[in-house]
């Protein structure tokens, strides 16, 4: 023991350095198993998965009903658990879609809507935003304009179609003109209780920091208005494409609605089903662009 304290303090004054200890060995309790390796492998992919990977994966999540419809709408015809005379198997219509395209007919007949479509939407919102807004924001305006509001309102439209087509006959004029009443009404009530309904306490602090009507309805009222203006848009976007196939069954010589009712009185039964999912796709095409146009005015609401 001795001989061993002895030569310690010559490698000291010799100026050894101390071999350092040896590190401990884990607890095996603590030591990561191959299972928790695979687990914090996969955490890490998660976290690092790219904006196209999950804009993907939200695709491939939200499409999975729609394929599953589709391969019913396949086989259920085929296998006689529906009459295939009446709702014919998925690709027999698609096939019926394809050749009606390259012959021309359907492009006409989407054009001839699409153009009345926007017409009676467009005009709704240019008329129907600024009355909505006059409404909610001047207590007299809303005085003299409510009987009548809270009168037509709840009439519908379907039900004045006749007399539209009296007055303005049965040309491309009654037909905007219905989809512009059509739509007028919900966007001219959602902007009214949009204005209405903005928080009372943010209207109090605008003015007492000193802003006039023109600036506090410019940086406030409606900067707050525009989610529920928006909502009645999208509500009246669809509405456009409902009554107006409506309409073009009705003295009509163009349009889908036309087209389905034609293929209907034909027995031509995979045309009409096509005319249908044409309907569709212009409706959801009219929403997801109404919903990017929502995003990029609520962005600026909110910058």
């Amino acid at each position: 023991m001795a001989d061993e304290t002895t030569l310690t303090a010559a490698r000291e004054e010799a100026g050894e350095a101390k071999p350092a200890a040896a590190p401990s060995a884990a607890p095996r309790g603590d030591a990561p198993t191959d299972d928790d390796r695979a687990t914090n492998f996969f955490k890490v992919a998660g976290r690092r998965r790219t904006p196209v990977a999950s804009r993907l994966a939200t695709v491939v999540k939200r499409s999975l009903a729609l394929v599953l419809l589709a391969g019913l709408w396949e086989v259920l015809p085929r296998v006689g658990a529906v009459d295939a005379v009446f709702v014919p198997p998925l690709s027999e219509i698609l096939v019926a879609w394809y050749d009606m395209l390259l012959a021309g007919q359907l492009p006409e007949h989407f054009q001839a809507s699409l153009i009345r479509s926007l017409s009676g939407f467009g005009l709704a919102i240019v008329l129907a935003i600024p009355l909505g807004l006059a409404i909610g924001w001047y207590r007299p305006v809303a005085d003299f304009l409510s009987p009548v509001l809270e009168l037509f309102r709840n009439t519908s439209a379907v039900a004045l179609l006749p007399v539209f087509i009296l007055i303005f006959g049965l040309g491309e004029t009654s037909k905007i003109v219905f989809v512009f009443y059509a739509c007028a009404w919900p966007i001219l009530l959602n902007t009214v209780s949009g204005v209405k309904t903005v928080e009372p306490l943010l209207i109090k602090s605008a003015r007492s920091m000193g802003l006039g009507p023109v600036r506090l309805f410019q940086k406030v009222i409606l900067p707050a208005a525009v989610p529920t203006i928006f909502t009645g848009i999208r509500l009246a976007g669809a509405y456009s494409i409902l009554v107006l196939i409506f309409a073009e069954m009705v003295g009509a010589k163009a349009g889908l609605g036309y087209l389905i009712q034609d293929a209907q009185f034909s027995f031509r039964i995979p045309d009409m089903y096509a005319g249908i999912i044409t309907i569709s796709a212009l409706g959801l095409l009219f929403n997801l662009l109404l919903l990017s146009v929502e995003r990029r005015f609520s962005t600026w609401r909110t910058s």
